[in-house]
């Protein structure tokens, strides 16, 4: 029977019920891999708090350098290294870029670009040290056709794609991999939380007549054909685990036309989203 020390250790950043990470989480566990499942409450990943020897679960607020150095210090202490670093937590915002508060906009970027940059530097010293390790940061396919209303989290995700590109080159060098994972609609939570922080926004002024097409484009993603979670968890793990990994690997509903769309013209593509954000 394979001891703890070969297996590999993945930490996980984002892994509530429901969402990308936790389905990720268990995807690696499956992949025989020790999962340090991490989320701001261990409460919201009940769900994984099983076998100890498959299952580590930590509270990690990617706000907090401190937290992200404690966290990240805790499990080298626990384990003696870490494989794989998955930057999976994020927030969605939606709105008018015109009017949408500006402290939402920091808020989002601040999770989604900064926090992962937390735990890159964080990690990076430790992964160089042994000349080995995995980076893999979560983007998003609306950065391959940017749309109405979701301007903010696709810039923050179009933030994170370039950021990637640049890890790639300046990390292999010390013997690390980087891999971009984009994800078309998957079957998660990020719906109904997106609508939950809509709800604390002002009314709109300029955009009152579009509060539907707003509110709506919360659920894009999440319509009948969306992904299960798990199937692309078990295909991004996949991916990851292999000794060459991709340096971009996308997958589900959505990414081969948003593929497409990236090399159309810009007038056909405005239509296009247009049509499809009711702008």
């Amino acid at each position: 029977m394979e001891t703890l020390m070969k297996k590999q250790v993945v930490l996980i950043t984002g892994c509530s019920s429901g969402g990308i990470g936790n389905a990720l989480a268990r995807a690696f566990a499956a992949r025989n891999c020790l999962v340090v499942a991490t989320a701001r409450a261990i409460s919201s990943m009940s769900d994984l708090n099983g076998d100890p020897d498959v299952f580590f679960l930590q509270e990690l607020d990617v706000l907090s350098d401190h937290n992200v150095l404690q966290v990240v210090s805790n499990v080298i202490d626990k384990f003696g290294r870490i494989d794989v670093v998955v930057n999976n937590a994020g927030v969605q915002c939606l709105g008018p870029l015109a009017e949408i508060p500006l402290d939402e906009v920091q808020h989002t970027f601040n999770t989604n670009v900064f926090g992962s940059m937390r735990l890159i530097q964080a990690v990076v010293p430790h992964m160089a040290s042994r000349k080995k390790g995995k980076i893999v940061n979560i983007g998003s396919v609306t950065v391959m056709g940017p749309g109405p209303w979701s301007g903010v989290y696709t810039a923050s995700k179009a933030a994170i794609h370039a950021l990637t590109d640049t890890l790639r080159l300046e990390l292999k060098p010390l013997g690390i991999n980087v891999i971009n994972v984009v994800p078309g609609a998957i079957r998660s939570n990020i719906g109904n939380s997106a609508a939950a922080n809509y709800n604390r926004f002002p009314e709109w002024k300029l955009y009152k007549k579009y509060e539907a097409a707003i509110k709506e484009r919360a659920y894009f993603s999440q319509g009948p054909k969306a992904t299960p979670a798990e199937e692309f968890a078990k295909k991004t793990v996949d991916a990851i685990m292999k000794e060459d990994p991709p340096s971009w690997f996308s997958s589900g509903q959505y990414s081969p036309i948003m593929a497409i769309m990236y090399h159309m013209p810009i007038f056909v593509k405005d239509f296009l989203l247009k049509k499809a954000m009711k702008c």
